[in-house]
Parts: C-alpha cells; sequence; structure tokens
C-alpha cells in the first residue's frame, strides 16, 4: 500500500536541502536517509533521500542527484510517498494509520449507526473524522478519547460517544437568561 509521507515545500540553501511538510507520525521511519520514496508527479521520482536534518523546527532534506538550489526548487510541491505492508501497525496501542480508519462504520455507544469514515482530517490541535451518514450529508467528528471511545479493527467500527449536538442539531442550550425570562410574568401595568 502507498502512503503520502511528506510534501517538499521550498528550497533551502544553495546546496540542494528542500523543506519538508510532514504527513506521517514516523518521519524516523519514513524519511530516514537511505529511504526510497515514490513521487507524485511520479516523473520527479523515486527520490532517494541521502540527508535529514531539523532546522528551526522544520525537516530538512537532501535528495540524491539534488546538488543546487535550482533542482532543488523545481521539486517544490512534490508528494513523497512510501510503500507501506497493509498490516503494518503503529507502534502504540492507541495510534492507528489513515489507511486503518477509512471505511469504518461509525457507531454510537448503544450500537445507532452513524455513518462511515469517508476522510481524516490532520489539522494542528487535532484530527477529524469527515463522517457520511446514510443520508449522504457529512459530519466532523474530533478523534480525541472523550469522543471516540474505541476503535475496533476487527470489527471495522469506531465506538463514539459525542457531546449533545455534535451529530445533531437537537443541542441542549441552558442559560440562566432563559431560566429568569421564563419565571417571570409580564406586568404592563402604570404607576401614578
Amino acid at each position: 500500500m502507498q502512503l503520502v509521507v511528506a510534501r517538499i515545500g521550498r528550497a533551502h540553501g544553495i546546496k540542494g536541502e528542500v523543506t519538508v511538510e510532514v504527513r506521517t507520525d514516523e518521519p524516523e521511519l519514513r524519511l530516514a536517509p537511505g529511504a526510497v520514496l515514490a513521487t507524485d508527479p511520479a516523473s520527479t521520482g523515486p527520490l532517494t533521500i541521502e540527508t535529514g536534518r531539523v532546522h528551526s523546527g522544520r525537516l530538512l532534506l537532501r535528495f540524491e542527484g539534488v546538488r543546487d538550489r535550482t533542482a532543488a526548487e523545481a521539486l517544490r510541491n512534490t508528494l513523497l510517498i512510501a510503500d507501506v505492508d497493509p498490516d503494518e501497525r503503529p507502534e502504540g496501542d492507541d495510534e492507528y494509520y489513515d489507511h486503518q480508519l477509512i471505511d469504518l462504520d461509525v457507531v454510537l455507544t448503544d450500537g445507532t449507526e452513524v455513518g462511515r469514515i469517508t476522510e481524516i482530517s490532520h489539522l494542528p490541535s487535532q484530527d477529524l473524522f469527515i463522517v457520511e451518514r446514510p443520508d449522504g450529508t457529512e459530519v466532523m467528528i474530533p478523534f480525541v478519547e472523550e469522543i471516540v471511545t474505541e476503535i475496533d479493527l476487527d470489527e471495522q467500527r469506531a465506538v463514539i460517544d459525542p457531546p449533545p449536538g455534535l451529530i445533531d442539531d437537537r443541542a441542549e442550550i441552558a442559560s440562566a437568561r432563559d431560566e429568569d425570562s421564563s419565571d417571570s410574568t409580564d406586568s404592563s401595568g402604570d404607576e401614578n
């Protein structure tokens, strides 16, 4: 199975290094020196990583045969693709690859069907499941422990316990102002 593990950014310096937007939780494994990666567009690859280092919080890579800024800049926006065994699992018990989560059925804790995961959106603050509901609409579910209570790859399902309003529009809104207005009566008398 092929997975996108990074996107090449701008050239860095004059000796062929490029910045890389990492799209894997295991860069030390997928983007290590010696790794041979397919590319999209395919015409720019395959690329073999010669060196890698972190500079100011960004990963910099140099590829074999890329020796100057012009050659490095020509690689900009190229996706780097790694071959991954589909049965391989991340090291952590609560970690998953995107391809393991796509197409899982999403159900509530009582077994009620919510939909099917069609996409994983990786945001800076958290990941989101994009879930297609049976009626064709989509709902976004934050992939956080408080909401996604179980991932069962054998049963191909994700169990969620969403707060009110996350998957439906029947949110319970409690406001002290609402309680005060319902307790008061309308008095429209004049005082003289």
